[in-house]
């Protein structure tokens, strides 16, 4: 009688972390949306540019150069190439050779 009692009360303890887990964790916006910030507010970082680099080649690479550059301008384009027009200050930041420096 004691051991159902704790397998119940173990059973509903895990249900309700995987509902809290669910619950809190972010998701990332789809692919076809514009990642900019709420008015005032600041967007996750991690999470644009997760999808910003997920058909990437050299995905760390990407996700590094993507993720300064998300710090600075606080935007990033839409989908994973291209849409620069989106987001002005990160297309218009280039390397010390000239080139696009996000991705």
């Amino acid at each position: 009688m004691a051991i159902s009692k704790v397998l119940i009360a173990s059973f509903l303890l895990s249900t309700l972390l995987i509902q809290f887990v669910q619950a809190t964790t972010p998701t990332p916006a789809p692919a076809g949306s514009v990642i900019s910030p709420a008015p005032g507010g600041f967007i996750d970082c991690d999470a644009a540019c997760l999808v910003r680099c997920s058909k990437s080649s050299r995905p760390n690479l990407c996700q590094r150069a993507c993720g300064s550059c998300c710090k600075r301008c606080n935007c990033v384009p839409p989908g994973t190439y291209g849409n620069y027009d989106k987001c002005e200050c990160y297309a218009s930041l280039t390397t010390r050779d000239g080139k696009r420096k996000c991705p």
